[in-house]
C-alpha cells in the first residue's frame, strides 16, 4: 500500500502535496462564487483559521469570470469544482484556478474531456478526480454493488482514462458518507496507485454528528498513513471544518496548531464548577495558534501530577485553585480568578 509519503508529488499553486509533504487542510466556500466580495470575505476567514487550499463551485460563466478577481485578493491556492460542463473547467483554468475538480464520468464525452486535459496540460494545472458512492459506473454496480471494491475500481478506471489522454498530474478523492465503506475504498485504491489522496467523509452531517463521523474515518486513515489533503465536510460554517481538521491532525500528533485542552470528566471529589470553566478556557484560548497543551482539572490533589505533561494548567479546590506549569505549582488563585490567571499565563508563553 502506498502511504502518504510514497505518493507522487503534485503542486497546487505554491503548495506541494504528496511525497512526504505535510497533509494540507482544505475547505470549500458556500457562497455564490460570482459574488466576489462574499467569496473573498469567506476565504480570508478560512485562511485565518488555517485553511491551506480552498475550493469554490464554478457552475456558470459568471462564476468562472469571478475567479480572476478572487485570486487577486486571497493568499492560498484556489480550486474550481466542476460538474457536467467541460467548458467551465476550461474557463476556470483560463481565469486562474490552481486545480480543478472533476468527475470524468459526468464531464461529457471523451472528446470533451480531451479538451479539459489539453488545457490542464498546457498550464500544468493538476486535476482532482472525484469518485463517490453516487457516481460509480453501472457495470461496476451490477458486478459488485456499492462497496469498497466498486468505489476503488471506479477511481482506478477514471485515473486510467485520464492517463490514456496523456496526463497524470492527478489527485484522487474517493468519498462516501458511510465510514467503513469510505475507509476501505481508500485502502483498496492505495494498494494499486501512488497518486496523492484527498480524503474525507462526504456529507458527514451537522457540526456535532458530522465531526464525530469524520473523526472516526480520519482517525483510521491518518493512522494508516493515508491522505495528502483533507476536508472535514460539515453542514456548518466552513471555518468550523478547518478548525476540526486541525484538531484531528493535532490529536493524531501529525501537525500541531492551537491549544489542546486536557480536562477531567469530574467526579464526586470535584469542588469547583469545572464544566463551564473548561468551556470558558477553550473559548478564551481559541485565538492562540501556537501548539499548547492546557489542563483544566477538578482536583487539587491529583491535578498537577496527572497533567504534568501539559504546558499550563489549573486544578480546582474549594473556592480556590492551583495554577501550574509542567506539573510545578506556580501559585494558589481564588476560584473567580482562575480563568484570567490561566489565560494571562498562556498568552505570555505564546
Amino acid at each position: 500500500m502506498y502511504t502518504r509519503d510514497e505518493t507522487k508529488v503534485v503542486h497546487i499553486g505554491n503548495v506541494a502535496i504528496g511525497g512526504g509533504n505535510p497533509i494540507r487542510v482544505q475547505s470549500m466556500c458556500n457562497t455564490h462564487t460570482a459574488d466576489v466580495r462574499a467569496t473573498v470575505g469567506q476565504i480570508l476567514q478560512l485562511e485565518e483559521a488555517g485553511c491551506e487550499l480552498v475550493r469554490v463551485t464554478v457552475p456558470d460563466q459568471d462564476s468562472a469570470d469571478a475567479l480572476t478577481e478572487i485570486k487577486k485578493q486571497i493568499h492560498i491556492p484556489l480550486i474550481a469544482d466542476i460538474h457536467f460542463d467541460w467548458r467551465m473547467a476550461v474557463e476556470a483554468m483560463k481565469h486562474g484556478a490552481d486545480k480543478i475538480r472533476i468527475n470524468p464520468g459526468n464531464i461529457g464525452t471523451k472528446e470533451d474531456l480531451s479538451k479539459v486535459i489539453d488545457e490542464a496540460k498546457a498550464r500544468q494545472i493538476p486535476i482532482r478526480v472525484g469518485v463517490n458512492s453516487g457516481s460509480v459506473e453501472k457495470d461496476l454496480l451490477d458486478k459488485y454493488g456499492v462497496c469498497s471494491r466498486s468505489l476503488a475500481e471506479s477511481a482506478l478506471r477514471s485515473v486510467d482514462y485520464v492517463e490514456s489522454l496523456g496526463y497524470d498530474n492527478l489527485v484522487v478523492a474517493i468519498k462516501a458518507s458511510n465510514v467503513p465503506l469510505c475507509v476501505e475504498a481508500n485502502e483498496v485504491f492505495a494498494r494499486y496507485s501512488d497518486h496523492p489522496l484527498h480524503i474525507g467523509i462526504t456529507e458527514a452531517g451537522t457540526y456535532h454528528d458530522g465531526t464525530i463521523k469524520s473523526a472516526l474515518g480520519f482517525g483510521i486513515l491518518l493512522h494508516e498513513k493515508l491522505g495528502n489533503t483533507m476536508r472535514v465536510s460539515l453542514t456548518a460554517d466552513p471555518v468550523e471544518e478547518v478548525k476540526a481538521a486541525w484538531k484531528m491532525l493535532s490529536f493524531m500528533n501529525i501537525r500541531k496548531q492551537g491549544v489542546e485542552i486536557i480536562s477531567c470528566p469530574t467526579c464526586g471529589r470535584t469542588q469547583i464548577d469545572l464544566i463551564p470553566l473548561a468551556e470558558q478556557v477553550e473559548k478564551a484560548l481559541a485565538h492562540i495558534k501556537k501548539p499548547l497543551k492546557v489542563a483544566v482539572m477538578g482536583c487539587i490533589v491529583n491535578g498537577p501530577g496527572e497533567a504534568r505533561e501539559c504546558d499550563f494548567g489549573i486544578a480546582g479546590g474549594k473556592g480556590v485553585g492551583l495554577l501550574f506549569r509542567k506539573g510545578q505549582i506556580i501559585k494558589k488563585v481564588p476560584e473567580d480568578q482562575l480563568l484570567s490567571a490561566l489565560v494571562e499565563e498562556a498568552e505570555r508563553y505564546e
